[in-house]
């Protein structure tokens, strides 16, 4: 809506300029076009007050005395009209005493308003471009700018002219000369604090449009006159055509009201017109003078010799402006330089951080060899409890100038965090023992610190890519040499270990999971557990949990190798691996239970997790309804909207959702409030305590409350048969825990089999 009254205010303009124009073709007669014109300029005039009026009533203080001072003036030149037809009895056309006092308050009130303007606008003409050398000079040649072009344009109509067609239509030429200065001095203020306006301060545009219809009316004044000078009277109305095209701008300034759109462009628009604002009179008078030229006027000796001083201000002020512009141009470039240097180094050493160093990491996985050594100072903290800071501080920066000084100009030395560094040796390179060993070497000499002596020792991690490998990210290879260097301190300190993928196997499953391209990785298995209903113990689902036995055989953690994979960016590949391969097994041994499946928080609000589902379940022909979906949280969910949408669009396919140990992590019963889930699983901390009653208080509070929110309950972790009791007096009736099977593969004998000890149980 303000883009539309923005181009509506600037169609009225528009429409009036072209009424106005057609008007002083004077199609229908000199007479009535001087009518016309006469009606439009008093409608324009009533306009203005009028607008000034409704606007007085909402505003207070400065706001409502400016306006004012706006409808004085409009009333004084309308006085001053009227008085000058009712009261004119000579036939030069001035007018009486009385008019012409009445037409020297609107120059005088428009002094007043532009101080009580800018003072509502809570600001000060600016200095521009701040403390750029020539700002200053800058203003001060637009104000003799802006004086000598008004100045040539009352000197080429005619200063002394007493035929009334000037205002205030005197034939008194001292009072002509003296209205000429009034209008000199509002002119040049009305430019002067026009161009320096802050576009950051109130009522800006509402100047520059009061500023505009002042100067409009005042060069309209003088080009009525100007023509009558050269002999053009009948040419008067298009002089004329400003006095009503001011009083437009006039009305928008005191509505404060742009003529532009409220856009980006329609701002932009006001700030061009503020900066042509110095150039507008210069073009103005180059255009007279053409005219005046054209026409067979001539030009006097002082008018040339004024328009040359003219032309060499304005050339001036242009090569001050671009020298200024050149400055702010360089100061931009160094900050811009200063900001990027401090977004790639570390503020401390002033070596590159862990971005920069990543990138050219990154750089150098794609050019060729290299080598990456992560380097841990040994005993840091006994630095900081010592010296302070202060002293630690100061060490890392002599440790860091003494490695820069034992690495090639090639080569990149990092701190990428505490007492961490990274160095990446590029190019073919002897063993990295060698290597850590010239680093070793550097590091022995003591560091002078506080007035002491300081041994540092550090333990190092190496990793070289092997050729004909998969390229690795630069991530991997920080984790590989940071797990290097970990096994390192806890073989020894002062070490350097060399990666291989023994010392970290659950950091290298990342590696296996893209080795596999969409398969299943070496070592990978999914083993199953039952959920069983109580108090009969009959199994109504099974929950898929991953399993991953690293190359060298060991078992690793699934927390360890799932975070891996979710800190590798690989959370939804898994989880839809998962899912694809329990479908599969489960319908290949004709299992007909309910799956559960675990998944990341980070996949609620994915789109493209949500349609792998979907093309999962249709590939295998698994039914969603036999299909849960359990939010394991290993982050908390950030945009509830997103993830209440996608689990509302699940529900629609049929499929559940559940939030998996709830009690724990980041849980909360915001997420009952929020995700419109179906399930919740009870942690199994929960079960856990020497106080039955305690803990039967705490589970029937919460299935109390799930219960009233239509959702199921299912209590993890149960081990024992005074467990099972708890849970079942609590009002739970599915359980899942080691008392009802253990997780085993689906090929195990065990899989499935009746859990005859609780069923035994739980009939006594």
């Amino acid at each position: 809506m303000r883009v539309r009254g923005g181009r509506l205010r600037l169609g009225l303009f528009a429409v009036v300029f072209v009424l106005l124009c057609v008007n002083a073709v004077a199609p229908w007669g000199e007479q009535t076009a001087q009518r016309v014109f006469t009606v439009l300029q008093a409608i324009a005039g009533l306009g203005a007050i009028v607008c000034a009026l409704v606007v007085m009533r909402r505003k207070s203080g400065l706001a409502r005395f400016w306006r004012l001072a706006v409808v004085a003036a409009c009333v004084s030149s309308m006085v001053g009209d009227l008085l000058r037809y009712a009261g004119r009895d000579s036939a030069d056309g001035t007018a009486p005493p009385l008019a012409v006092a009445a037409y020297f308050m609107p120059p005088v009130l428009t002094l007043v308003i532009a101080v009580l303007l800018v003072r509502s606008g809570g600001c000060v003409p600016e200095e521009r471009d701040g403390p750029i050398k020539g700002s200053r000079v800058i203003v001060i040649l637009d104000g003799l700018v802006s004086a000598i072009t008004f100045s040539l344009l009352v000197l080429i109509s005619g200063l002394g002219d007493r035929t009334g067609a000037v205002l205030p239509r005197s034939a008194n030429t001292a009072v002509l000369d003296l209205y000429a200065l009034l209008e000199l001095v509002v002119v040049v203020t009305a430019v002067l604090t026009a161009i320096t306006y802050r576009k950051d301060r109130a009522y800006r545009t509402s100047y520059l449009l009061l500023a505009g219809g002042v100067v409009t009316i005042a060069s309209s004044d003088r080009m009525v006159t100007y023509l009558r000078t050269v002999g053009l009277e009948g040419a008067q109305l298009w002089g004329s055509i400003g006095f009503v095209l001011g009083l437009v701008l006039i009305a928008y300034a005191v509505l404060d009201l742009s003529p532009f759109p409220a856009t980006k462009r329609g701002r932009d628009a006001v700030d061009w017109v503020q900066l042509a604002l110095p150039y507008v009179g210069f073009l103005g008078m180059a255009v007279l003078y053409s005219f005046h030229i054209y026409i067979g006027e001539s030009l006097s000796a002082f008018e040339l010799s004024a328009a040359v001083v003219l032309v060499l201000l304005v050339a001036v002020r242009q090569m001050i402006a671009m020298r200024s512009q050149r400055q702010l141009t360089e100061r931009l470039y160094e900050a811009q330089g200063s900001l990027a240097h401090q977004v790639h180094h570390d503020s401390l050493t002033g070596l590159p951080n862990r971005l920069l160093f990543g990138q050219r990491l990154d750089h150098a996985i794609r050019s060729g060899p290299f080598v990456l050594i992560f380097v841990d100072l040994d005993d840091f903290k006994e630095v900081n409890d010592r010296f302070g800071h202060a002293g630690g501080d100061e060490l890392l920066c002599a440790v860091g100038e003494r490695l820069q000084r034992c690495i090639g100009e090639s080569d990149t030395l990092a701190r990428i965090g505490g007492d961490e560094f990274a160095i990446l040796i590029d190019g073919e390179l002897e063993a990295p023992e060698v290597v850590a060993d010239g680093i070793r070497v550097a590091l022995r000499d003591p560091f002078a610190i506080h007035g002491s002596s300081i041994r540092v020792r550090a333990s190092m991690g190496l990793v070289r890519p092997e050729p004909g490998e998969p390229p690795p990210t630069s991530d991997d290879l920080l984790r590989q040499a940071d797990v290097s260097m970990y096994a390192g301190k806890r073989g020894g300190k002062d070490t350097a270990v060399i990666y291989r993928p023994s010392l970290g196997v659950s950091t290298d499953f990342p590696t296996a999971l893209r080795q596999a391209n969409g398969g299943i990785p070496a070592g990978f298995s999914l083993v199953y557990q039952p959920v069983v209903g109580l108090p009969d113990t009959t199994p109504v689902a099974v929950e898929a949990l991953a399993r991953w036995t690293a190359p060298n055989g060991t078992d690793i953690q699934p927390d360890a190798f799932v975070a891996a994979a979710e800190a590798a960016g690989l959370g939804a590949a898994l989880d839809v691996m998962v899912l694809d391969l329990a479908c599969s097994e489960l319908l290949s041994a004709g299992v007909d239970l309910v799956l559960h499946v675990n998944i990341g928080a980070a996949r609620l609000g994915s789109p493209d997790f949500e349609r792998a589902v979907r093309r999962t379940l249709e590939r295998r022909g698994w039914t969603p309804s036999q299909l849960v979906l359990e939010i394991t949280e290993t982050v908390p969910v950030v945009d509830l909207a997103d993830a209440a949408a996608q689990i509302s669009r699940l529900n629609a396919m049929g499929i559940k959702v559940a939030l998996d140990d709830f009690g724990a992590g980041y849980s909360s019963l915001t997420y009952l409030h929020a995700l419109p889930v179906q399930i919740i699983k009870l942690d199994r901390g929960l079960a856990v305590g020497p106080e039955s009653d305690r803990i039967e208080t705490l589970y029937r509070s919460v299935i109390r409350l799930c219960d009233s929110l239509g959702l199921d309950v299912i209590a993890e972790g149960i081990e024992s048969t005074a467990q099972v009791d708890t849970v079942f007096a609590a009002g739970c009736r599915l359980a899942q825990g080691h008392l009802f099977g253990r997780a085993v593969p689906i090929g195990d004998p065990r899989f499935g089999r009746p859990i005859t000890a609780a069923r035994q149980h739980s009939g006594d």
